[in-house]
């Protein structure tokens, strides 16, 4: 399974988080491979993704705070 273009994705979540992009692409791409790995239906995946990787960098941001 390939990874739509998901630089809209990553920039949304960089503005939200105030993380650095560089950051965020990394997440994107590490978590779409974990959650599409055996995945059958992979319609929703990027709200899941993106879903999660915006909850682990404002959880890392509260963490360090």
């Amino acid at each position: 399974m390939t990874q739509p273009n998901v630089d809209e994705l990553v920039q949304s979540i960089a503005n939200d988080t105030g993380a650095p992009r560089e950051t965020v692409s990394e997440m994107v791409s590490q978590t779409w491979q974990a959650f599409s790995d055996g995945a059958h239906i992979t319609d929703y995946l990027s709200v899941l993704v993106t879903k999660r990787v915006r909850e682990d960098l404002l959880n890392q941001r509260r963490q360090n705070h």
